[in-house]
């Protein structure tokens, strides 16, 4: 157990290192696919897709890490990203620092 919640919490700090938030993207597309996909957007450092356990399938949102923050509005600026014919959903991830997190919860 100790393990496992270790490992949710890697996960979530893990999150905060991403720029954008990807959501509705088609279950038959791989993180492959989706890195090749904003790679013409500039530099894709990581990709990551995480999955459902029982049914082996993504869970059709995940996180992009690009280089530079140029890249990232590259990005964001394009009106619309279709994946196999679906509308992909995109947001920047705005990361917060501790002391922020900390002003809002007193």
């Amino acid at each position: 157990m100790a393990a496992a919640s270790a490992v949710r919490a890697a996960g979530r700090r893990s999150r905060r290192l991403f720029d954008i938030f990807v959501a509705e993207i088609p279950w038959t597309v791989s993180s492959k696919e989706l890195k090749e996909y904003f790679s013409q957007f500039g530099s894709v450092q990581r990709c990551q897709l995480p999955f459902d356990r029982d049914t082996g399938f993504h869970r059709r949102y995940g996180w992009i890490k690009f280089s530079t923050p140029e890249e990232v509005q590259n990005a964001l600026q394009k009106d619309s990203h279709i994946l196999e014919g679906s509308k992909l959903t995109l947001r920047q991830q705005i990361g917060r620092r501790r002391s922020q997190r900390k002003n809002q919860s007193e």
